[in-house]
């Protein structure tokens, strides 16, 4: 038996999720923690991570490593994605990060990033043709997939953190302050060719932003127990609308309180979510169906499928 850790260091928040394996190729997660770390807080345009973000990840990543450390036969994946991509003291931090956790981070491209998506959708859900949309703190992967194939894939240099910080009031969004943004998020998706492919398909949702619509729409229906459990679930282009406009008529402390809202992501739900509401728009898609399994899984799914080659478990 062996157990695979996997660390995802986003912009907005750290995850982990600890998968044991046995020998004939079954497997069960054991393990799963997010915290809310806001690595990118403050970057600016000079896209330098500051002391108080790297703290609070340097802290959470020493709690994370507690929880694997002393189970047997341990594989570590650490990755980091778009702030520590872009950042122009990167090199620091990773050796800030090495010195203190002795944990090495794998700074991975935005692609790579979006190819993990799609191995986690496509291994756990029944799409057969749709967009993937993985929106993070500082950027935003998309897939294209048709015939459970993924035909085209990109990285983009935005997410709910970076649309947010000094362009979105966090109280009261302002009418121009909206214009600007899914204006900008037009005009970006315009230079991406392959976009029209996805006209009446799907968007297949990732990132806690997307999720969030889904959250809320589960905490509305009474009659569902499990809340949480997103995995799958179908939101229809008319409910995903009317939950955006809702938190863009609401101040911050009214979205704090709106049940499937997280506290720590009120201030930037309403940017975290232009680029699915644009990108709806845009395809014309009617509906969103939003996936739990992302990079994460994604990696876990490549580590099965090298385990199964080298002979190392059993083959389905």
């Amino acid at each position: 038996m062996q157990h695979l850790a996997v660390i995802d260091l986003g912009s907005n928040s750290v995850r982990l999720a600890v998968t044991e394996i046995k020998e004939d190729g079954s497997f069960k997660n054991i393990i799963e923690r997010k915290e809310p770390v806001r690595l990118s807080e403050n970057m600016g345009s000079e896209m330098i991570l500051k002391q108080p973000a790297i703290d609070r990840t340097i802290k959470t990543l020493k709690s994370f490593k507690e929880n694997f450390e002393n189970l047997e036969n341990v594989h570590l994946r650490a990755m980091a994605t778009a702030a520590t991509r872009m950042a122009k003291n990167q090199k620091e931090f990773l050796e800030e990060v090495k010195s203190k956790t002795d944990i090495d981070l794998e700074v991975i491209p935005g692609t790579t990033e979006a190819y993990y998506d799609y191995l986690g959708v496509i291994n756990s859900l029944p799409v057969v043709n749709g967009i993937i949309m993985d929106t993070g703190g500082a950027s935003t992967e998309l897939v294209l997939i048709q015939n459970r194939q993924a035909i085209n894939m990109i990285s983009l240099p935005f997410g709910s953190v970076t649309l947010s910080e000094g362009n979105i009031d966090p109280n009261v969004p302002t009418a121009g302050q909206m214009f600007k943004t899914l204006d900008y998020l037009n005009e970006i998706f315009n230079d991406i060719w392959w976009l029209s492919r996805g006209t009446n398909l799907p968007i297949i949702g990732l990132g806690g932003s997307n999720r969030t619509l889904a959250k809320i729409k589960r905490r509305r229906d009474k009659d569902r127990k499990h809340w949480d459990d997103i995995h799958g679930f179908h939101l229809s282009n008319r409910e995903a609308k009317d939950i955006f406009l809702m938190l863009l008529n609401d101040n911050l402390e009214e979205r704090k309180l709106v049940p499937g809202v997280s506290k720590e992501r009120a201030d930037i739900i309403v940017g975290g979510l232009c680029p699915a509401m644009e990108m709806m728009r845009r395809l014309n898609s009617d509906r969103m169906i939003f996936g739990k399994q992302g990079l994460r899984y994604g990696v876990l799914y490549e580590h099965l499928d090298n385990l199964r080659s080298s002979g190392k478990i059993q083959q389905k």
